[in-house]
């Protein structure tokens, strides 16, 4: 009898090493693709049931969480939700997430190892941390001042400190309140289509996602390769350039708008903004030396984060000279987004040195203690400081008396450029008109900021005018709460 009780303790024994074998499979071998099958409902209700973290500008907190008493608790919140869109993204219980909502999520949900008390303690006790929170390198004033000017039309405004890399400002219009998306439901659903039948397309960020060519505010690029390759060795000496300019290998002409661009000199080319000369410099420079040049400044980068991805910026590495002389002039295929235009003004403002573009100073803990701080740090050395202090001089003359005037701060040292760029077959399109430039106050040994502004709506009769009556004073305002900062 002893025999088959000691039998049948084996057996069970043997059985609940199986079954704790077969749990142990299920916990810990299968448990990520039970984490992530779409069917698990527990893994939604989960992330939902504490309190998002927060989303901060100036100290203060733009987002913010509620309790819905439902199934899937606590639900997105914002507050100016249009105003910092192109900051926050949205969270949605429906849709996801986007920008510092989607590139941030591990802090702002409470996922992220660096929350937890000890190394390895949330993927161990599969538990959550109370959301972190993440503080913008946004001021409230710039980014105010950059919606209002824009008043609703087509456009947007991307502003950095030069010193450093940091965003000031980044502001998309129109824009949409992301807390229409927070929740489940058909008024989420309807907001969702209707949004996205907008042809305003007021969900799109038109600061980091969109692309234009960049007209005449890419001739400050092309200025910078002109010197650097010593192409041009003194700004101010005539070129021997013609208007109108017939571009190589063809029979076509390129005229100027501007008058006076005969031969002129490089600095005066970029005052009046000469189309000709700088297509020709551009040629003179060759395909390889410009091609080498654009991408100091961040040209066909396509990894550039901040920390949402941007998209690239684009500069074509196999032309003909024709198109090279086009695209020397921001036209052709040469395509910017705004934060690419206000780090080609960052550059100049900074001796040369283009610092890293960064949308997030630091991120903390739900009691404030700091989990991870971005800092500055260099991004490439655009051109060299000799360069950047002969552009300097000619984007002041802009400003002084040139295509720019309406960017004039009193008692303030400011430099820009202006640029209209044509689009649509044949031009038929309304032009995009653009204004690059930064400010440094006369007490200050570093500029404030840099600012690049392009308006899609735009009229303008002719090159540059419309970049310096309809983009120019949006970028005036923008400085100006810089230097008040």
């Amino acid at each position: 009898m002893i025999r088959y009780i000691r039998r049948a303790a084996g057996f069970c024994l043997l059985l609940l090493v199986a079954l704790l074998l077969n749990a142990a499979r299920v916990q810990v071998f299968e448990a990520p693709s039970l984490d992530n099958n779409p069917a698990n409902r527990r893994t939604t209700i989960d992330r939902y049931d504490q309190p998002r973290g927060n989303i901060l500008v100036d100290g203060r907190s733009v987002t913010g969480s509620k309790d819905t008493g439902q199934q899937l608790a606590y639900e997105r919140t914002y507050r100016y939700g249009p105003l910092y869109a192109p900051v926050t993204g949205y969270a949605s219980q429906t849709y996801g997430t986007t920008l510092i909502e989607n590139a941030e999520d591990p802090i702002l949900s409470g996922t992220a190892s660096m929350l937890a008390p000890f190394p390895l303690w949330n993927e161990a006790t599969r538990s959550r941390q109370p959301g972190g929170d993440v503080i913008t390198t946004i001021k409230d004033s710039m980014q105010r001042a950059a919606y209002v000017g824009l008043g609703g039309r087509r456009g947007a405004v991307a502003a950095i400190e030069p010193a450093t890399g940091k965003i000031l400002a980044l502001v998309s219009t129109p824009s949409y309140d992301p807390g229409r998306l927070s929740g489940t439901g058909s008024s989420v659903t309807d907001a969702w289509r209707e949004l996205n039948a907008d042809r305003s397309q007021p969900m799109l960020n038109r600061a980091i996602r969109q692309t234009y060519p960049p007209g005449s505010t890419f001739k400050i690029v092309t200025a910078a390769a002109a010197l650097d390759s010593e192409v041009v060795t003194d700004p101010d000496a005539e070129t021997d350039t013609p208007s109108p300019y017939v571009l190589p290998g063809t029979s076509t002409t390129l005229p100027d708008e501007a008058s006076g661009c005969d031969t002129a000199s490089l600095a005066e080319a970029i005052r009046v903004s000469c189309n000709t000369v700088m297509a020709h410099l551009g040629v003179q420079v060759g395909l390889k030396g410009m091609v080498n040049a654009v991408g100091k400044f961040g040209f066909n980068d396509t990894g550039l984060k901040i920390p949402s991805g941007v998209a690239k910026s684009n500069f074509d590495t196999d032309m003909s000279d024709d198109q090279l002389a086009l695209s020397s002039i921001g036209q052709f295929d040469t395509t910017a987004t705004p934060l690419q235009m206000a780090m080609v003004a960052s550059a100049v403002a900074n001796g040369g040195d283009l610092m890293y573009p960064h949308l997030v100073d630091r991120t903390t803990t739900h009691s404030g203690s700091t989990v991870h701080t971005t800092g500055s740090r260099s991004y490439h050395r655009a051109m060299s400081p000799q360069t950047a202090s002969r552009l300097r001089r000619m984007m002041i003359d802009v400003v002084r008396d040139g295509t720019g005037t309406n960017a004039a701060i009193d008692g303030t040292t400011v430099g820009g450029k202006t640029g209209t760029a044509q689009h649509g077959v044949g031009n038929s399109g309304t032009p995009y008109a653009w204004f690059i430039s930064w400010a440094q106050a006369q007490d200050s040994a570093r500029p404030a900021v840099a600012v690049a502004v392009v308006v899609e709506d735009a009229a303008a009769d002719r090159a540059d005018i419309s970049g310096g009556g309809n983009a120019a004073p949006i970028a005036r305002s923008v400085m100006e709460a810089a230097l008040r900062d």
